[in-house]
């Protein structure tokens, strides 16, 4: 397959925060109150990939919408802060020793739901903020992610390109977007319907061999 750029989702694509981002929220949760509301780790993996308006109004059906507001704004705070300080390594196997072969070929581009500042903390974390381009997200545009996608290849001229997710609303903004979608089977969503797909992001080599 011919492509000139890839273009990566974050969350359970690039790594699973889902166990440290749960105590961040649960901490949140029980300073605001308003809620029943309990997360897990799992209860994340089905969340995440939604944009933060959606999260909040199926985590938090039960609460008011200015109390909703108030979690989200808080939890996200919370998780920034857990994330920063944490330790261990969250990428899944192969993230960034594929990234930087990738690069070295095509251009490599983040598009996420997340909020803003989410995507500078995983570059950061990771080490990997020379080889991403350029990147896009719903905290920064209040737009979807087929919006994004398409805002983002708009602003860098991309004409040929692929998505890699984990989620159906990944598939679906493709779809919205145009552009092919490599399906990652390692994270955290089922997907009906795909152009590829991947057991490991190591497999993007074999699609796609850099130069």
């Amino acid at each position: 397959m011919i492509i000139e750029s890839i273009i990566f989702d974050v969350d359970g694509t690039l790594w699973d925060t889902t166990g440290v981002v749960a105590k961040a929220w649960n901490k949140a949760i029980a300073e605001v109150g308003g809620t029943r509301t309990v997360v897990s780790a799992a209860v994340l993996k089905k969340e995440f990939g939604k944009t933060m308006k959606a999260i909040a109004d199926s985590l938090f059906a039960d609460a008011d919408e200015p109390t909703k507001e108030r979690l989200m704004e808080k939890c996200c705070l919370y998780e920034h802060t857990a994330l920063e300080e944490n330790t261990e390594n969250l990428l899944f196997p192969d993230v960034v020793e594929t990234v930087q072969k990738l690069a070295a070929t095509y251009r490599v581009f983040i598009v996420s739901n997340c909020q803003s500042g989410y995507i500078e903390l995983f570059m950061k974390k990771s080490g990997l903020e020379s080889y991403i381009q350029d990147w896009e997200c719903f905290g920064d545009t209040s737009k979807g992610k087929g919006e994004n996608i398409l805002l983002l290849m708009r602003r860098n001229r991309i004409t040929d390109a692929v998505y890699v997710g984990d989620t159906q609303g990944d598939y679906e903004a493709t779809q919205q977007a145009q552009v092919p979608f490599i399906f990652a089977r390692y994270g955290f969503g089922q997907v009906e319907g795909c152009d590829q797909a991947i057991n490991g992001i190591k497999e993007l080599l074999e699609l796609y061999e850099p130069a």
